[in-house]
């Protein structure tokens, strides 16, 4: 939490002026050297510091990193390890490579950075696989309904080496893509203001029938239709004032999107409806690898997994200490200060909803996309592969305690 102590005193105009001067990663990394909050002329002191070392020498190669939202403040919220990435990949390769990294929306935001990494404006972007699966249909993949059980199960099938096969491989093939890293979360639905004064959802059906927002992901409208959850394409801009005035009862997404995105003002519950995949990834121009040389592309790999297995940590720990996803609710969390109400289903719930909408209860709806993403990878069985190496783990183990592993080595 260093850096986000050290700018919690520095207004966004300075900030953006510090930025415009060093750049982001140049200031995001020297706050991170202050354990408290810092002045104005200190953080300046420290940007510039980290600006010399970062440009002491002509680098090889040097990438635009689109972050979509993000910025200093929100990746402290949702650990999506983007900025450890450009720091760990400067480092790791001694200044050859250098990442800038572009967020709040500069360059592109969440349903386009995948399209301008594919056409060359940026080489890295940071979003949601389910806003990015416009661009990049082969995305689809993640988003079958409760074919991951837990975020541990996630995690595990990231870091192993069938993901290489079944994900990375087919999107780079099909996208020109190199699927990096990315955090894990799982989506439910997220209620607004219509939901305040109701009671704490504990059953599937109280949802029944609400208008909720959805995403870019076609899957994920399929499950959605099949829970009654009557999902509605609404424009990012447009969703909080509809949460705030009633006009949908609910936005699907993930606990730690509601906070960094400042979304927690107007959601009343988070429902813990774990049905598709909430995924904030890393990609990176496969054209822009290829680039590399060798040795610089393994770099480029071992800070991907150095990222992975700092979200990994990070992320299970933001969730209940800085977001508020627990319960009870820590006081001092963006939860507790906006009186976010964390809805957790009992097993019985999660099974229900389940037997509706999954390909393995209900897998006439799932058919034609299920064919298309199998086509896509090349004739494997995309579903049954990824829901398999999800269920390679005890059902209870928990998302920090699964062991990281390196996907690109058998």
């Amino acid at each position: 939490m260093k850096a986000s102590k050290a700018l919690s005193g520095i207004s966004r105009r300075d900030l953006f002026k510090l930025s415009g001067q060093y750049g982001m990663s140049s200031v995001v990394l020297g706050a991170s050297t202050f354990a408290g909050v810092a002045t104005l002329p200190e953080l300046v002191r420290a940007a510039e510091s980290s600006y010399e070392k970062r440009f002491a020498k002509e680098p090889k190669h040097t990438f635009k990193l689109g972050a979509a939202g993000f910025n200093a403040r929100n990746l402290l919220i949702e650990r999506a390890g983007v900025l450890e990435f450009a720091r760990d990949l400067e480092s790791r390769t001694d200044g050859e490579v250098r990442v800038e990294f572009i967020g709040d929306n500069q360059i592109c935001g969440q349903p386009n950075c995948v399209e301008k990494a594919q056409s060359g404006i940026i080489d890295m972007y940071s979003a949601s696989t389910q806003n990015s699966a416009g661009g990049a249909p082969y995305l689809n993949v993640l988003d079958y309904a409760y074919m991951f059980p837990s975020r541990a199960s996630q995690y595990h099938f990231f870091y192993s080496p069938e993901s290489q096969e079944v994900l990375r491989d087919p999107f780079e093939k099909r996208h020109g893509l190199k699927f990096l890293f990315t955090h894990a979360e799982l989506r439910g639905i997220q209620t607004g203001q219509s939901f305040a004064d109701k009671p704490t959802v504990t059953k599937l059906e109280e949802l029944f029938g609400t208008k909720n927002r959805v995403t870019g992901t076609q899957l994920g409208r399929i499950a959605m239709e099949l829970l009654n959850l009557n999902p509605v394409p609404i424009a990012w801009e447009e969703t909080l004032d509809g949460l705030k005035q009633g006009l949908i009862d609910g936005a699907e997404t993930w606990a730690s999107a509601v906070a960094y995105a400042n979304m927690a003002p107007v959601v009343s519950q988070s429902v813990d409806l774990r049905f598709f995949c909430g995924t904030e990834h890393t990609a990176m121009s496969a054209s822009a690898f290829d680039s590399l040389s060798g040795e610089l592309q393994d770099a480029v790999l071992e800070s991907a997994y150095l990222a992975q297995v700092h979200v990994q940590a990070a992320n299970e720990a933001a969730l209940v200490k800085t977001v508020g996803f627990s319960d009870p609710v820590l006081p001092g969390t963006i939860f507790a200060e906006n009186d976010v109400r964390p809805a957790f289903l009992a097993d019985d719930q999660i099974k229900m909803a389940e037997e509706m909408c999954s390909p393995e209860f209900n897998p006439e709806p799932w058919a034609a996309w299920r064919e298309r993403l199998n086509g896509w990878s090349g004739g494997l069985d995309t579903y049954q592969m990824i829901y398999d190496v999800a269920r390679q783990i005890p059902a209870d183990t928990l998302a920090e305690n699964v062991e990281p592993r390196r996907w690109w080595k058998a």
